[in-house]
């Protein structure tokens, strides 16, 4: 009987669920139709592999009601519905990975975090990161920045040998803060490419972005290579081209603050050298 009745109780749930969706189907079929939101877009096209061709603005329009929130949204809908040509880099589509850096609007950002402004009367203007060579479009070519980052040694480094997985390398819960602000950095390059000393120096000068990462260990208590660190720093260019504009700052993405760890790297080559 029990049994009986359960039955019968999930049957009349389904009916009712059914009759539900019908009726929605119903409202959602007599609801007027969206009047079409038309975007435009400009975006900077270049491709090394036509004779010829030069830097120039290709425009796109989109109606936004059939198209996701944000930038990447619309550059990815426009790559696959409008020009398979058009080459970017994305990964992660959570601002994590750092990817899909360029300048939206005047400004270096992430693509897939930068939300599209709703009015359609303004364009969106897209190029690639400022003052970086650039392999195709909406690419940078980031070999000398990632030479840079790897001329800092960001890996940890002790006075004896460390024996990776053997124990755990403890820290103070007051020592690991000093590291927010600073791990969090993913490399995305918008606050090197928005800082003009580094435009004009980027063959000496190692750039926010980098800097920021060389703070990282030099802050880490359970590094020891602490002078070491700071002596390949000390020449004029490496960290002394920082005139604190702070464009680095005011542009991350993820809310960093590369100026400041700019000047705590001043403060212990003042300090220890």
């Amino acid at each position: 009987k029990q049994w009986y009745q359960r039955r019968v109780a999930i049957t009349a749930g389904i009916a009712r669920l059914a009759n539900t969706l019908s009726r929605c189907k119903s409202a959602a079929a007599a609801a007027p139709a969206l009047a079409p939101r038309e975007k435009t877009f400009q975006i900077y096209r270049w491709d090394p592999e036509k004779p010829g061709d030069k830097p120039h603005m290709d425009t796109y329009k989109l109606n936004l009601n059939e198209c996701g929130p944000m930038v990447l949204d619309a550059l990815m809908k426009i790559k696959n519905e409008q020009d398979p040509t058009l080459t970017f880099r994305r990964s992660c589509r959570e601002g994590i990975c750092g990817s899909c850096s360029m300048n939206i609007g005047g400004t270096n950002t992430l693509a897939c975090i930068s939300r599209i402004d709703p009015d359609t009367e303004k364009a969106i203007k897209i190029y690639p990161l400022p003052h970086m060579y650039v392999v195709k479009d909406l690419v940078p070519d980031m070999t000398h920045f990632f030479e840079q980052y790897a001329s800092v040694q960001p890996w940890l480094q002790q006075d004896e040998e460390i024996d990776y997985g053997a124990k755990q390398i403890y820290q103070s819960v007051d020592d690991r803060k000093k590291l927010d602000g600073l791990y969090e950095c993913i490399l995305c390059a918008c606050c090197s490419t928005s800082c003009p000393s580094y435009w004009w120096n980027s063959d000496k000068y190692l750039g926010p972005a980098v800097l920021l990462q060389s703070y990282r260990w030099l802050a880490d208590s359970r590094d020891h290579k602490t002078k070491e660190r700071l002596e390949k720093l000390a020449d004029p260019f490496s960290v002394y081209r920082c005139h604190t504009i702070m464009n680095c700052t005011k542009t991350c993405p993820k809310g960093l603050n590369p100026g400041k760890a700019i000047a705590e790297i001043k403060k212990l080559m003042a300090k220890n050298l």
